[in-house]
């Protein structure tokens, strides 16, 4: 059961985290572009579906996993129960109702309107916060430690979607000045490495009462240096890039492998985001 709440989680964080990034860059680096704009809807679509199969696929497993039996989760009376009477469940609702709603918004021709995606997307995100380790502290600090997570998860979101639709106008690079998007795309990057790289300290010194989790090498610790491995190696290939800017159009082989390289290194680091997110934190002392 917990393997497949793991493999679950991660699935839901990944589409969920693409679509509110792709969503956040599109302007951006589509503008008013339509082949690729009408492709990220079709794209889109299918994620938002994904989302909500996975969505439903992890309530039913944490319903299983508090009632101890895998057919209860199937059962009317135990799901309200877990809907109604929990906080995992209450958040769930109105998560699955967001998710539903963008599902819907995708299937009409509302579909191209930017801020209505934005707007569900972003509360699709936004009832992510308070899943797991966000939930751990009461009152006042945990309302900080939410909203934490939040912006940590917004600043993923952005980068992991940002990747995502950079690597579909690499695949087809006609039309499109490389250079001025690569620069446009680094310059909400700064922004959005610092807000992961703060927030994530942050979050670690909350959950855990010191900058670094220890022994370092077993259990919580060694999850989140594997995940801190991943994203210094992201950042790498990002400043690589960056250095390289100026003969990006000579070498789009090259930079496409490494966008998606870079890309694919951000959903491992969600992966280890999301075995993290079923383990207790170790408390310093």
């Amino acid at each position: 059961m917990a393997s497949a709440l793991v493999l679950c989680r991660f699935l839901h964080f990944t589409v969920v985290l693409m679509l509110f990034g792709a969503w956040v860059y599109k302007p951006l680096l589509l503008g008013r572009e339509s082949t690729l704009d009408r492709t990220l809807t079709r794209i889109s679509r299918w994620l938002a579906a994904l989302a909500l199969v996975s969505g439903v696929c992890w309530l039913l497993l944490i319903t299983a996993s508090m009632a101890g039996a895998w057919d209860a989760a199937l059962e009317p009376s135990t799901l309200r129960l877990v809907l109604g009477s929990t906080f995992f469940g209450q958040v769930w609702s109105w998560h699955l109702l967001f998710n539903g709603l963008l599902l819907a918004l995708l299937l009409t021709p509302l579909r191209t309107h930017l801020p209505l995606r934005l707007i569900l997307g972003g509360s699709l995100l936004a009832t992510l916060a308070p899943v797991g380790h966000g939930a751990m502290l009461d009152g006042v600090e945990g309302r900080w430690l939410m909203l934490n997570q939040l912006v940590h998860l917004a600043c993923v979101g952005i980068w992991l979607g940002g990747l995502m639709l950079l690597v579909m106008i690499l695949r087809r690079p006609a039309g499109h000045d490389i250079r001025a998007l690569l620069q446009r795309f680094s310059g909400v990057g700064y922004i959005v490495v610092a807000g992961l790289l703060i927030t994530g300290l942050i979050n670690v010194r909350v959950l855990t009462g010191a900058f670094w989790p220890t022994p370092l090498l077993s259990g919580f610790a060694l999850i989140l240096l594997i995940k801190v491995m991943l994203i210094a190696t992201m950042l790498g290939l990002a400043l690589f890039n960056r250095l390289r800017i100026k003969d990006c159009e000579q070498r789009l082989s090259a930079l496409r492998k490494s966008v998606i390289a870079e890309w694919l290194l951000g959903i491992g680091a969600v992966a280890a985001v999301s075995l993290l997110g079923t383990m207790p934190p170790m408390i310093a002392g």
